[in-house]
């Protein structure tokens, strides 16, 4: 019956000999068979990924290099990743990633079905946003005086805290404490807001709600009327105020300037 003669590594022009046991007689067998190795793809770099914050854009991952009738394909981890991408003799781009994980490149020559696996990997990693806290403080405080506070109700060590009014920085960033935290106080009318950002991975995020600080104008001034001498023992002189203003209240102080 036939048989197999084993496999066989080596590139080359194979033949058969046959060689009677007894007798000793030898014989060509017919024909031959030729052995080729075919190429692996050439292992190009894997490059790109990186760290990236939470709810970002993602980032691109790239093979350095590519061969024309061959097809690279993306993984993540066992994962395909969308379709093969042709080579083009340059570098290739794969498109741009967000899931965290360690991506591969596979090659597969179309025309021998040879593959290998490309060189290194890139690794995608999400960074945590600031945990959001609870902007306070805030409301209305008499023109001319300190302002209003604004806080937090509570904070994160390894984050700085910056008040925003609008797209404005205003004053200078607190770093978070593990606790609740002051902000400082603010004199300008408006609406104040939070950014807190994480000193090491540079993510950052908006804490939850605002506060607004307005401006009370004082009691408008107006001139008093009356004073003057009196005899001593007299029942006095008449002290007011020539106008006054509906929901104010107005109380007289005496100020002595001697004995």
């Amino acid at each position: 019956t036939a048989i197999s003669l084993g496999t066989q590594t080596i590139a080359g022009v194979y033949t058969v000999v046959a060689t009677n046991s007894i007798t000793g007689c030898t014989n060509n067998m017919t024909g031959s068979v030729v052995i080729t190795i075919n190429a692996l793809p050439t292992a190009y770099t894997v490059t790109g990924g990186g760290p990236i914050c939470a709810g970002g854009a993602g980032l691109p991952i790239y093979l350095s290099g590519s061969q024309a009738g061959v097809t690279y394909q993306l993984y993540n981890g066992v994962t395909s990743l969308g379709s093969p991408v042709s080579g083009t003799g340059t570098a290739i781009t794969f498109g741009t990633f967000s899931a965290a994980g360690t991506y591969t490149v596979v090659a597969t020559n179309t025309a021998t079905g040879c593959v290998n696996n490309m060189t290194g990997s890139a690794i995608i990693i999400i960074n945590v946003l600031p945990t959001a806290y609870t902007v306070t403080g805030g409301g209305g405080y008499c023109a001319g005086g300190t302002g209003a506070a604004i806080g937090l109700a509570s904070s994160q060590t390894g984050v700085n805290y910056q008040v925003m009014m609008g797209t404005t920085v205003v004053g200078s960033a607190v770093a978070g404490t593990g606790s609740a935290l002051a902000l400082g106080s603010y004199t300008t009318a408006g609406t104040y807001t939070v950014k807190a950002t994480d000193a090491t991975t540079g993510c950052s995020s908006m804490m939850t709600g605002s506060v607004t600080v307005s401006i009370n104008p004082l009691p408008a001034s107006i001139p008093m009327s009356g004073g003057g001498a009196y005899c001593f023992g007299g029942a006095g002189v008449h002290v007011g105020l020539a106008a006054s203003v509906a929901g104010i209240n107005y109380r007289s102080e005496e100020r002595r300037v001697g004995k």
